[in-house]
């Protein structure tokens, strides 16, 4: 096997072939990083490579896998990304912000120890906008992530780096993390997969809102079935996380493994009727359609009234960006990110009347959207509501097909709906645009159904064989 074809095997293949000494850890950390050598100065995916510890981590593993009676964890050998906005013990963590430019953790998050404890291999850090606030991966510390189908547009964020180290086989799997869609706008603007998972399922520590059940940790791959894997490794409880909860990690595997729609109630929501649909978005996600009949799927075009989600999501948003960065504008101010300043600025305007109505929506979404949930066992959109726009426009897209955005999350208002009612939702690779860009296509479930999303995104994947198609610069 060439070093081209494991940088691009997937997880699953190189767990069977580490483990039966087809091919040693050492090797595939060795081809990923000559890889990364390669194709990160152009794109900017790493934004910090761990070559010396990564290394160090292969030839232990590679070690092991000879040792007689060695039990060997899930992901053993399996190199791994790690967003910047998550702490590495020994490795540069920085948040994308010049507050934290020379930061080098003493411990590491609990992600990544549940993630080396399986067996991966930290390859390094991939880039992210300045504390993940924003769907276009830039910061004033390591510049902007170029799209790998066209470096001219965005990769998406705020998992960028993850995205696109993903699609141009610098690394099989990549942890991220998700508040309004930083895990899925990534993979549909990049050709791969994301999932954001219900809040608690993938414990988040260290944190300083251990209530929070807006931004979750999750697991990207270019694949469904690795999604899957990396998944079953990272979620289950947490004393110290007051949200997570038990989680059957064998159902997840299951259900990738035997995928299926046959009988399904699966419901279109289009725009949801809270966004304009760019044309070719449009027509690339409904012919997704088709293929869930095909399947013997029941599909219906439907959706709860989401007319509160703009209102929640400027309360909830702007709660969160106080709870987390009100403390740094007072000294940092000058040198932070001009909408992550304006996102803490606007929620410290909030009024107690303002937030407690927002509380009180949300809770009535979560139920209109529970009840809908009882007539249809998924919903599908476009992740994204636009195909990769250009890198000049920070802020996103200022109009679609000539409508103007009322404010700059406006065109990411597709994945922020699943998020305030804490749905699980998945992006897949659905087509291409003519102009050759990647669309992806969101699949959401019920509350903690993790797995019978998963069983629909593999049942789907399967059925479209051209969706993993390499872009231009891999």
């Amino acid at each position: 096997m060439t070093d081209s074809e494991l940088c691009f095997t997937s997880a699953v293949d190189l767990v069977a072939l580490i483990g039966k000494k087809k091919v040693s850890p050492t090797e595939v950390v060795r081809a990923v990083l000559e890889r990364i050598e390669k194709v990160n100065p152009a794109l900017n995916a790493y934004c910090t490579v761990a070559a010396e510890q990564a290394l160090a981590a292969a030839r232990k593993a590679t070690a092991a896998v000879g040792k007689r009676g060695a039990k060997l964890g899930p992901l053993h050998g399996v190199p791994v990304s790690i967003k910047d906005l998550t702490p590495t013990k020994g490795i540069r963590t920085t948040w994308g912000s010049k507050i934290y430019e020379h930061h080098v953790p003493e411990a590491d998050a609990l992600v990544v120890e549940r993630l080396k404890t399986a067996g991966a291999i930290v390859i390094g850090k991939t880039n992210t906008p300045e504390f993940g606030a924003g769907a276009n991966t830039f910061n004033a510390v390591f510049g902007p992530t170029r799209n790998p189908w066209n470096p001219t547009l965005t990769c998406g964020g705020s998992t960028g780096g993850g995205g696109v180290a993903l699609a141009t086989g610098l690394g099989p799997l990549a942890q991220g993390s998700d508040l309004g869609g930083s895990l899925r706008l990534p993979a549909s603007f990049c050709g791969v997969v994301g999932f954001r998972t219900s809040p608690g399922c993938v414990p988040v520590w260290p944190s300083v809102d251990a209530w929070d059940t807006l931004s979750v940790q999750g697991p990207m791959a270019r694949t469904v079935a690795d999604t899957a894997l990396m998944l079953a490794a990272i979620a289950g409880p947490d004393p110290r996380v007051p949200v997570s909860y038990p989680v059957d990690t064998r159902a997840l595997l299951t259900a990738v493994r035997r995928p299926s729609l046959k009988g399904l109630r699966v419901a279109w929501g289009g725009d949801l009727g809270i966004t304009p649909l760019d044309h070719e978005v449009r027509r690339v996600t409904e012919a997704a359609r088709s293929v869930f009949r095909r399947l013997g799927a029941r599909v219906e075009d439907a959706h709860p009234r989401l007319d509160e989600v703009d209102e929640i999501v400027r309360a909830s948003r702007g709660l969160s960006m106080v709870t987390r960065h009100e403390d740094k504008l007072t000294q940092w101010k000058p040198v932070m990110q001009d909408n992550l300043v304006k996102n803490i600025e606007q929620g410290s305007m909030l009024t107690p009347s303002e937030i407690g109505r927002a509380s009180r929506l949300r809770t009535e979404l979560f139920h209109r959207v529970r009840e809908f949930f009882e007539r249809y066992d998924l919903i599908l959109t476009p992740t994204a509501a636009v195909p990769p726009f250009p890198l000049e426009q920070r802020s996103g897209p200022p109009a679609i097909n000539g409508v103007p955005m009322k404010h700059y999350i406006q065109w990411a208002l597709l994945t922020y709906a699943f998020t305030v009612v804490n749905a699980p939702a998945i992006s897949v690779p659905c087509g291409f645009t003519r102009d050759g860009l990647p669309v992806g296509l969101q699949i959401a479930g019920r509350w903690r159904d993790e797995a019978g999303v998963l069983r629909a995104a593999a049942a789907f994947e399967r059925a479209q064989p051209w969706a993993h198609v390499r872009p231009p610069k891999a």
